[in-house]
């Protein structure tokens, strides 16, 4: 019986139509997103998990869009990740555009990635190394008019300050390249500004 627990259970919930996939993000978080990433042809999701952004996103993108999923979804102790077959069956849901799942850490994906980026969405890292990576790794991607969203960067009453919260407050607010475009609950939404080659 002990199988039947943790992700396992999940997946089997998840395939047997009692729950839905796991996610963090709040409705007005989630609606957000998807006004924001509406008609987008090129977005990025730092982060997976259960595919439900992924979904989301692949749901308001443009028609002929594509969005990446990155996440490493390593095997858990059956040899295999729940995470990610949960995650391929609910972005395969959707038919909009393409999808790919990059199975791979988001410095890993960044050190081969060449496309331009019109919507990034990060929430993996929320460790201050971390946020501190993935931006400057996948923002230079941004082109300008293109979307930023950070999940976990602002405080919110219900938990402790990450400390993602403190790097986007100190740093990533005061990056020149980026203004603000909206704030909802732990979301924030930023717009590209300058070109990549700007100082």
């Amino acid at each position: 019986m002990s199988l039947l627990r943790g992700s396992a259970a999940r997946w089997l919930g998840y395939r047997l139509g009692l729950r839905a996939p796991d996610t963090q993000l709040t409705l007005a978080e989630r609606d957000c997103l998807r006004r924001h990433a509406g008609g987008r042809h090129r977005l990025v999701e730092i982060g997976v998990m259960h595919g439900a952004t992924t979904a989301l996103l692949r749901a308001a993108m443009h028609p002929d869009g594509v969005v990446t999923g990155i996440d490493p979804h390593p095997n858990g102790r059956l040899g295999v990740s729940f995470e990610r077959w949960i995650a391929r069956r609910e972005v395969a849901r959707h038919l909009r555009g393409r999808a790919v799942l990059l199975r791979q850490w988001s410095y890993q994906a960044s050190t081969t990635w060449r496309s331009p980026i019109d919507f990034l969405f990060v929430d993996g890292d929320h460790s201050r190394e971390g946020l501190a990576r993935d931006w400057t790794d996948w923002s230079p991607f941004v082109v300008p008019g293109g979307v930023a969203a950070l999940h976990d960067s602002r405080t919110v009453p219900w938990r402790p300050d990450l400390d993602s919260v403190a790097y986007t407050q100190e740093v990533i607010l005061r990056d020149p390249r980026f203004r603000l475009l909206e704030e909802v609950d732990s979301l924030t939404m930023l717009e590209r500004v300058r070109e990549a080659t700007d100082p």
